[in-house]
This record gives C-alpha cells, sequence and structure tokens, in this order.
C-alpha cells in the first residue's frame, strides 16, 4: 500500500512530534551542530583542533541518525523513490563512507611503519646504515600515503565542481530534509579534507623552517618542536628526512626522535578512535536508508 503524502497533516501530526508551521526538533537539533561546526571554522590544522572537529561530527551524526529513523523521515524517501535528491543522499553516504575509509586507511599505514621504525630505534638493529634504512623505508611508506591522500582529495575537488545540488521539491519539511542531509554531507566532506591534508603534511599550519628542523634532531627543544602541535605528521617527516641528510643515529638523537614519533602515535591514535566511531555510524546511516528504500 503506498505511503500517504508528506504534508498531509492528520497523518504527520499522528506520526511525529514536529509542530504544523516548523521543523521537526531533530532538525532543528542538527542545524545547531551544524552551525557550531561552522563557527569553529578557523585557520589552525593542530592535532586538538582537529579532534575537536572529529567530536563535533560524531554528535551531528549521532543526531542525523536518529533523523533517518523518524517516519517524517522514511515517508518523505518511500513517496519519492525514483527521485534524484533520493539517489543523491544515497550517493552521498558512500561517499562519506569513501573518505573515511581513506583516513582510516592512512592513518594505520602510518601507524604500522611507524612502530616498526620505533622497534628498530629501541634495538639499535645494524648501526648508524640499519637506523637510515628503516628510516628511509618510513619515508617511502608516507610517499604512498600521501599519494593516496591525494587521489582522495582530487575526487572530493571533481565532485565540488559539479555544483550544488538541487531540487524541485516543493513539500517544506521535505526540502528542509533533503537540504539538511546536503549540509550535513559538505560541512563532513570538508572536515575529513582538512583531516586528510593533515595526515598527509600538507596542513595550512604555518611550515616549520629547514634551519630549525636541522636543529630538532640534535636539541630537546627548539621553537619548531614548540610548535609540534600544529603540524604533528608534517614535523615528524621533517625531522626523518633531517636526520638522513646529517647520517646521524647517536643516543641523543634517536632518543629525541623517538620522543617525537611516542606523540604522533598518541596524535594517530586519537584520531583513529574518532573516525572509528564516525565509521560505525555512517554505516548505520547507510543502512537505514537503504533498509527504507527496499521495504
Amino acid at each position: 500500500m503506498a505511503a500517504s503524502p508528506l504534508n498531509t497533516k492528520s497523518h504527520f501530526h499522528a506520526r511525529s512530534n514536529s509542530l504544523p508551521s516548523g521543523p521537526h526538533p531533530l532538525i532543528l537539533q542538527c542545524n545547531e551542530h551544524l552551525d557550531r561546526l561552522r563557527a569553529s571554522n578557523e585557520t589552525s590544522s593542530s592535532s586538538s583542533f582537529l579532534s575537536h572537529k572529529l567530536e563535533g561530527l560524531q554528535d551531528l551524526h549521532e543526531c542525523v541518525e536518529k533523523l533517518v529513523q523518524l517516519p517524517l523521515t522514511q515517508e518523505a524517501l518511500l513517496h519519492e523513490p525514483k527521485e534524484s535528491w533520493v539517489e543523491e543522499l544515497l550517493d552521498g553516504s558512500l561517499r562519506l563512507l569513501d573518505v573515511c575509509t581513506s583516513a582510516k586507511d592512512s592513518l594505520l599505514h602510518t601507524k604500522e611503519c611507524m612502530r616498526e621504525l620505533q622497534s628498530i630505534m629501541r634495538r639499535r638493529k645494524g648501526g648508524e646504515m640499519g637506523f637510515t634504512a628503516e628510516v628511509n623505508k618510513f619515508l617511502t611508506s608516507r610517499k604512498v600515503v600521501r599519494k593516496a591522500i591525494f587521489k582522495t582529495l582530487g575526487n572530493l575537488k571533481a565532485i565540488s565542481k559539479r555544483g550544488n545540488f538541487s531540487s524541485n521539491i516543493k513539500d517544506q519539511q521535505t526540502m528542509a530534509l533533503v537540504s539538511l542531509l546536503k549540509d550535513v554531507e559538505v560541512v563532513t566532506l570538508s572536515i575529513f579534507e582538512s583531516l586528510l591534508k593533515f595526515i598527509s603534511g600538507s596542513t595550512q599550519a604555518k611550515p616549520c623552517n629547514w634551519s630549525l628542523v636541522s636543529k630538532l634532531i640534535h636539541t630537546k627543544r627548539t621553537g619548531c618542536a614548540q610548535a609540534a602541535d600544529e603540524c604533528e605528521f608534517s614535523q615528524m617527516d621533517a625531522a626523518l628526512q633531517s636526520s638522513v641528510l646529517h647520517m646521524t643515529s647517536k643516543s641523543d638523537n634517536i632518543n629525541n626522535l623517538q620522543n617525537h614519533l611516542e606523540k604522533l602515535e598518541s596524535c594517530i591514535q586519537d584520531h583513529e578512535e574518532g573516525l572509528e566511531f564516525l565509521f560505525r555510524r555512517l554505516i548505520k546511516i547507510r543502512v537505514a536508508f537503504l533498509n527504507i528504500l527496499n521495504h
């Protein structure tokens, strides 16, 4: 039996708690989360700032998951299952999963190679040549990560050139719902993009001076080290490159590098946990969409 129109007042009042002239409270709540994420649109690319963003995304998508389970949302999708905006929402949910997976894979690959390097440094295996070989191996793995990230970023850029989503939806409640879900996708992709750039080392934060990077492995504290919170990945890459250039694996230098690797490991773990939570939430939302359309 076909579902009744979304704007049928008697049905709407019986199936949701929204006011007759306004959007559902969950739509308002989601918009509040969106506004907070937009309001914190600073230029910082620090790990702590991105962690804050990921926490905001978790709250947003937890709200979206509740929203897609509403009869209001289910009826909108079932009423117009062949409309282009329905397909666009499904495509968008898949895009979010793909980009989230790319970020997760980048962190995992970097972490695995980093732990191999840490093991070599702790055991002092192979002397200076062994140390240099393992550093080069890590730097090569980082190139692989960056290549994958730049491919993902290129795909996002191509998507953005397609223009804004448009629709001929006449019902205001449905339009508010669709507009919200598209805004959620845009904001989420924007934050994922910032995170991917951070992982690649190509952040918008102030780059570390090479002369300071050179000193990084010879001193415990430098101006660049003080700014480590701003570019953990790029600083680690630069420090290791500098260690290879100087061909040094002295105890003090290795200890300093180990400290930076441990800090980077903590940063990776923090972002991995945030992304894993988001990934599970994104899957639930997509499954909810598909279940509605398959009924």
